[in-house]
């Protein structure tokens, strides 16, 4: 009995040692709350996250695979370092203008089997976790692919998830695709699995527990950029580099990376709440800009025709049209789309230009990305894919006047597209233009990087409003969802908010409309990018209510601060933001029922604000109401209905 007690104690006592000595490295946020830990078992870097004592992510793998040697097996533990960061910066482009981010760091460096070093790098601020690894030279080599990488992330079992498939590459109009204009679905089962993956960012909500999103950002051109996929272990998501078929074919899906070299930053926020997802600055706080702003950028609202009078309007007269609408709704710009260059033509442009510039009215112009890409036919085509050509097509647009350009169908997340996107911001910047990318994957910390980057696309956004009634009838669905998941983490230029009730030129007939007047105005709010096309047209300047026009003329598209009020992806979403001293909450509801709530708006206690809300048949109004000493106000939100206090 002795001797059988005595081995037990000795079998129990290696474990216990095994398990001790698992844990090499362990680091907390400045608060306390969020908590990661290093292993290092069997060969292999693993980390877990646990949030006020509770496991948010178990167990998960780290590491990647290179062309000249092996980083996800055979890893020896080296040592640890710890070190703090803080920094205040300062953006107009993103959802907090002003930032002060502290975190804790911590570097983990483990060898592999041929004795070349790899460093993990981890930054824990409060509720948010970003690493990278740092690639060291192996012996002369200075110079490497990164093929894959085993960086997972294991969910606990009651996780449910809000995803967005990955377009199958090549597909689509004109091949385009992907083209990050997928759906979500959302609470979907873990492990459900998509042919291509799942875009960045994805949403997690782990039972009672809390709430995880997933991202990556400070991707430039010396790296591709990746999505999620799934794994035959359903509760493990891992990190995924490019489909090879996608820029038809063209490029590496990998990384060629010169040593030392880091990779991009994969970020993690941790929430009891969504409250912190959807007030992270994370995308930005771990990247730096890349190069100096040649001048001040103006940022602001644009009209564009194309939205609902489409390839037909894009001629001489129509856009003088939209030029004075920009002029009478306080718009500081026009976007001119597709097929200028052959229906107006170079040197009508300059009067145009000439024109809006009377009227106080900036022009961007619309830009075909190919190239070799796809087959998109609308020109201008062949100017951006070329440096000789794009810095002489930028010089005439300088030149000219022009504000800045809309560059669309890219198609890939490959290091050669990668390039691209970058190429085309430097020389931008270098003649005073700004970039917005349409057809394109998610910014990736760009408005930091990138003086004059604008915003981009990169959701199922407006212009499937006019083409899809399956999408019309999903509006409200998607819109709640943005909030909490794609326009989190970057800029989103979505080109909504219609006034029409039939979503053509006519507004009549066809394309109903089916949502309220109140939601198409809660977006405004709802989303977030610095240069916001609005899809107001002529005709609502005479058949739409005084105090929509009036708010769509107020209404900015930079801001100060954004806090989370209420909300549940894919039900209703409420937010706020504040310009200066102005605050604008708006509102959304998906649900096929009213939604009744008392909020609470502390900022506004004891004030009268404007509210605009609809009523049981749809209807919009406005009027005023005063939000008591507590900050609370009741508020009813129609299906498919929205409001805004403003």
């Amino acid at each position: 009995m002795n001797k059988l007690f005595l081995k037990l104690s000795i079998i129990l006592g290696i474990l216990f040692l095994n398990t001790v000595f698992a844990q090499v490295a362990e680091v907390s946020s400045p608060d306390g709350k969020l908590k990661l830990n290093v292993f290092s078992e069997d060969g292999k870097a693993l980390y877990n996250v646990t949030f006020q004592g509770k496991t948010m992510l178990e167990k998960s793998p780290l590491g990647l695979i290179t062309n000249e040697s092996d980083f996800s097996k055979n890893l020896k533990f080296i040592n640890s370092k710890k070190d703090q960061v803080s920094k205040t910066y300062t953006n107009e482009k993103i959802k907090k203008s002003e930032v002060n981010y502290k975190a804790n760091a911590l570097t983990v460096n483990f060898s592999n089997a041929d004795q070349y070093n790899i460093g993990i790098e981890f930054q824990v601020s409060n509720n948010n976790i970003a690493f990278r690894y740092d690639i060291q030279p192996m012996k002369d080599r200075l110079s490497a692919v990164v093929q894959s990488e085993m960086t997972g992330y294991r969910f606990p079992s009651q996780t449910t998830t809000f995803l967005s498939p990955m377009m199958k590459p090549m597909t689509g109009f004109a091949r385009t695709a992907p083209s990050y204009e997928s759906g979500y679905q959302a609470d979907a089962e873990l492990g459900t699995k998509a042919d291509y993956g799942y875009v960045f960012p994805g949403l997690f909500h782990v039972g009672n527990d809390g709430w995880i999103l997933l991202s990556e950002t400070g991707v430039n051109s010396l790296y591709c950029a990746s999505h999620l996929d799934t794994t035959p272990e359903k509760t493990l998501y891992k990190v995924a580099y490019p489909n090879m078929a996608e820029n038809n074919g063209f490029g590496s899906t990998g990384a060629a990376i010169s040593l030392p070299g880091k990779t991009p930053w994969r970020t993690i926020t941790v929430g009891e709440s969504l409250k912190p997802i959807v007030e992270t600055t994370i995308p930005f706080d771990v990247v730096d800009p890349m190069y100096a702003p040649s001048q001040k950028y103006s940022l602001g609202k644009s009209t564009w025709s194309w939205i609902l009078w489409q390839d037909n309007s894009m001629n001489y007269d129509d856009q003088k049209k939209f030029i004075d609408l920009a002029a009478e709704m306080n718009f500081q710009f026009i976007l001119m789309d597709a097929l200028w260059d052959k229906n107006i033509g170079k040197e009508r442009m300059k009067e145009l230009v000439q024109y809006a510039t009377s009227k106080n009215v900036g022009v961007m112009l619309w830009y075909n990305s190919n190239g070799a890409a796809n087959d998109a036919p609308m020109g201008p085509r062949n100017k951006m894919s070329s440096s000789i050509e794009r810095k002489k097509e930028m010089k005439w647009l300088k030149d000219t006047g022009i504000k800045g350009l809309k560059v669309d169908f890219f198609g890939g997340d490959k290091q050669e597209t990668m390039k691209l996107y970058e190429d085309i911001l430097s020389d931008a910047n270098d003649f005073g233009l700004n970039i917005i990318f349409h057809g394109a994957t998610l910014p990736r910390g760009w408005e930091i990087m990138y003086p004059n980057y604008a915003g981009s696309e990169a959701v199922l956004a407006s212009e499937m409003l006019y083409f899809s009634e399956d999408v019309r009838k999903q509006e409200a669905f998607f819109a709640s969802l943005h909030p909490f998941i794609r326009n989190t983490v970057g800029s989103m230029e979505f080109g909504g908010t219609f006034l029409n009730k039939y979503l053509t030129k006519s507004n009549k007939e066809k394309n109903k409309r089916y949502t309220t007047d109140g939601f198409q105005l809660a977006t405004a709010v709802l989303f977030q990018n610095p240069v916001q096309m609005f899809a107001v047209m002529p005709n609502n300047l005479e058949d739409a209510p005084k105090f929509e026009l009036d708010f769509m003329k107020e209404i900015p598209t930079l801001w100060d601060e954004t806090v989370f009020i209420d909300g549940y992806p894919g039900k209703y979403s409420v937010i706020a933001r504040r310009y200066q001293n102005q605050w604008y909450i708006a509102g959304v509801n998906a649900e096929n029922t009213v939604q009744k709530m008392t909020l609470k708006f502390p900022m506004l206690a004891g004030k009268t604000v404007k509210l605009i809300n609809d009523d049981a048949k749809g209807v919009t109004s406005e009027k005023s109401v005063t939000i008591n000493k507590n900050g609370e106000l009741k508020v009813e939100i129609q299906s498919k209905g929205g409001f805004v206090i403003h």
